[in-house]
C-alpha cells in the first residue's frame, strides 16, 4: 500500500480570502511599529539583558538536554513541500594528504538540504500573505537571488532566554495527542498550571504535543499527517505573554489539516507576519519532558542559536535546554 499523501489546498481560479475571523485576529496581535518602522526581529526585542540574567538563574542542575533531530538523508521529510530536502551528506576528500605525502591528512564534507528539513527556525520572512511581510514590508523584498532582504534569519543574532516547556499532553494525561487536537489557550493554560510556573514577557516557549514519537517509531507519512498542532486562537495568547518565540514537536506547527476549512497556515501568519514571533519545527521535547517530570520543574536557560545565513527564510538549529 502506497503512503498517504497530505492533503493540499485545492486549485482555484482565485485564491480564497483570509477571511474576517483571521483579520480580526491579526489586527489584534498586530506588533507593526511596536519597535519602530526599522525593526527586523520582532518579539526578540523582548529578551532583554535582565530577561537573559534571570534566565540564568534557571540553571541550577546543570543537566543538558539536546532537542535536535539528527540531520540525515532519512528525515522529516517527505516531499510534500517541494524543495525542502533531507539533508544530502557527501565527502569531498578523505584523508587527503594535501601539503604532499606523509603531510597531515585532511577530510571534508559537503552537504545539500532545506535549511527548514530538519528542527528549526522560521525566519518572519518565511511566509507573506496580502502582499505583506512583517512590519509591513512588501513580501516583493524577498528576491530569488538575494533572498529576504528585510528580516532575514541572520539578523536574529543572538537566540537565548528562559524557557518554558508546556508539556500539554502530559497535562492531558496522555504521552501523545491525537492527530486532529488543535492546541488551545486553555490547553496552554492548563500546562501552565501542570508545570507550575508562569509564562513571562520575553520566555520562549516551548509546546509539547508527542507528535514526533510518530516520527522517531518511523513513521514520516504519520508524522505529518494527520498532526496535532497550535489553533488559531493561541497567537493572541502569546502576544498577551509576550513571548518571545514558540516552537514545538510537529512537521507544521499548527494543526494540519487546518481546523477551519480552507484557511491554510493561519498561525503561520498571524506568528511571523503579524507579531514578528519566530516559531520552530520538528523539536525533540521528548528527553526535555522526562527531565522537567523527574526534577519537578518546567523552566530552564535554553540557547536556540541561529545558523546566520544571510537573507534566509529559515535555519537549522541545534537547541539546548540547560536546567
Amino acid at each position: 500500500m502506497s503512503p498517504q499523501r497530505s492533503p493540499q489546498p485545492s486549485p482555484q481560479t482565485s485564491p480564497p480570502s483570509l477571511g474576517p475571523e483571521f483579520h480580526d485576529i491579526a489586527k489584534r496581535v498586530n506588533n507593526w511599529g511596536r519597535w519602530g518602522a526599522d525593526d527586523e526581529i520582532g518579539t526578540l526585542n523582548l529578551i532583554t539583558d535582565h530577561v537573559i540574567r534571570e534566565a540564568a538563574a534557571e540553571i541550577r542542575s546543570g543537566r543538558r538536554i539536546p532537542l535536535a533531530l539528527p540531520l540525515q538523508q532519512d528525515g522529516v521529510q517527505t516531499g510534500m513541500i517541494p524543495g525542502r530536502i533531507n539533508p544530502l551528506h557527501a565527502m569531498v576528500q578523505i584523508n587527503q594528504e594535501l601539503f604532499g605525502p606523509g603531510t597531515v591528512a585532511c577530510s571534508d564534507d559537503a552537504v545539500t538540504m532545506g535549511l527548514q528539513a530538519g528542527t528549526h527556525w522560521d525566519a518572519l520572512t518565511h511566509v507573506s500573505h496580502s502582499g505583506k511581510l512583517y512590519n509591513g514590508r512588501p513580501a516583493g523584498t524577498v528576491t530569488p537571488h538575494g533572498g529576504a532582504e528585510f528580516s532575514g534569519i541572520d539578523k536574529a543574532r543572538h537566540i537565548v532566554s528562559r524557557g518554558v516547556l508546556l508539556d500539554v499532553a502530559r497535562a492531558r494525561g496522555v504521552d501523545r495527542l491525537e492527530g486532529g487536537h488543535a492546541v488551545t489557550p486553555e490547553d496552554l493554560e492548563a500546562a501552565e498550571e501542570f508545570a507550575g510556573t508562569r509564562v513571562r514577557a520575553g520566555d520562549i516557549v516551548l509546546v509539547r504535543t508527542g507528535q514526533v514519537q510518530v516520527y522517531l517509531a518511523g513513521d514520516k507519512q504519520g508524522y505529518g499527517y494527520p498532526s496535532p498542532g497550535l489553533s488559531v486562537r493561541t497567537p493572541e495568547w502569546f502576544h498577551a505573554r509576550d513571548v518571545a518565540a514558540v516552537a514545538n514537536d510537529t512537521l507544521t506547527f499548527e494543526i494540519f489539516p487546518p481546523e477551519i476549512a480552507d484557511l491554510w497556515l493561519p498561525v503561520h501568519a498571524l506568528d511571523l507576519v503579524e507579531m514578528g514571533m519566530l516559531q520552530g519545527q520538528n523539536w525533540n521535547l521528548e528527553e526535555l519532558s522526562t527531565a522537567c517530570g523527574q526534577e519537578n520543574r518546567y523552566a530552564f536557560f535554553l540557547s536556540a542559536m541561529p545558523e546566520p545565513f544571510v537573507g534566509a527564510t529559515g535555519t537549522p538549529v541545534a537547541p539546548i535546554a540547560i536546567l
